[in-house]
């Protein structure tokens, strides 16, 4: 076990940053900057992987301390198999009808008529009610919602939600990393986190305030505009933001959604047990194979889903597949 690194000795551990996968990733994905909006300060930045014939890629959507390369052990896994893979970073927006209508706009941008969310936290609740607000006109075909939540009265901050933008940078970095792990964590828990804080860091204070305010806004999600969607739910057992009761109303809201479990991971399971998740993230989308919302190349179905599937592995795939 080891002591979580404090920000102010950011920089003494950078194993993600200067890990070859990262490094693989960053020299070989480009980073594409998007503007559908009339206002040519709102940029979508995003990396785009993967077969572009595929019309129904799996979109990760980032925390509020997230960018775009969070997800990026997602890309090199994810594309390697055959998947088309968009991870992406918002523009600063204020509300989320503004955000729904942008991120529409994104995907007439890029030809997507319906597409998967992977959505961590705040970016699972965005595609919770990016997903309600099309309802009628549907644009998301599944959900993977990971440490997320359908409620934002839970942060118990709605009465703050309007004054984020008035705050300094450094105190809005504050109100994030409270709810970052203390005390004892693995290795690999601690180079996800020190990873987090370096995303924090490069974050201004429009695009901070912005997220909090979405994530703290009155807002809840109503299920029944989206109970034909398939969802999966991915949560850790240890320490993570989300208090249990966030858990539970989220299982509550989809009873039909499939789980999975991880015993650890923290606030960042896609980055300090991306293996496990990445696993979770194929049996999900195994289910879309050979219709036209597949998010993979035909010619690699048969490949992907034996590769690596052993052992541990196998025996977390027959609890996931049972625990419904």
């Amino acid at each position: 076990m080891m002591m979580l690194p404090t920000p102010e000795h950011k920089g003494a551990m950078e194993e993600i940053k200067v890990s070859p996968d990262y490094n693989w990733f960053r020299s070989t994905v480009p980073l594409k900057r998007i503007i559908v909006d009339d206002d040519d300060s709102k940029v979508w930045s995003l990396y785009d992987a993967g077969p572009k014939s595929i019309r129904c890629p799996i979109i990760f959507l980032p925390p509020v301390s997230g960018t775009a390369e969070v997800f990026f052990q997602q890309v090199l896994a994810l594309t390697g198999w055959g998947y088309r893979v968009i991870s992406l970073q918002y523009p600063v927006y204020w509300d989320l009808m503004e955000f729904c209508d942008g991120f529409r706009k994104l995907l007439d941008h890029l030809q997507l008529d319906k597409v998967h969310l992977f959505g961590a936290s705040l970016g699972g609740f965005l595609a919770q009610k990016f997903a309600e607000t099309t309802h009628k006109s549907p644009r998301v075909h599944s959900l993977i919602l990971c440490n997320s939540f359908s409620d934002t009265s839970i942060f118990n901050q709605t009465w703050t939600a309007n004054s984020f933008w008035l705050m300094p940078a450094f105190m809005l970095k504050k109100i994030v990393l409270g709810n970052f792990a203390k005390g004892p964590v693995d290795p690999k828990m601690a180079d996800a986190i020190d990873f987090m804080v370096d995303r924090l860091e490069s974050l201004n204070q429009s695009e901070l305030a912005s997220r909090l305010t979405l994530n703290c806004q009155n807002s809840y999600v109503e299920p029944h505009k989206i109970k034909d969607i398939a969802v999966t739910i991915i949560d850790v057992f240890d320490q993570s933001a989300l208090s249990l009761e966030a858990k539970e109303e989220m299982y509550k809201l989809y009873p039909n959604a499939r789980r999975a479990h991880l015993k650890t991971g923290g606030n960042f399971p896609y980055l300090c047990r991306s293996a496990e998740v990445n696993l979770y993230i194929q049996i999900h989308l195994r289910q879309f194979h050979g219709t036209r919302y597949a998010a993979i190349s035909p010619d690699m179905v048969d490949l992907q889903f034996f590769y690596g599937i052993s052992g541990q592995s196998a025996n977390q795939l027959r609890i996931f597949l049972f625990d419904r």
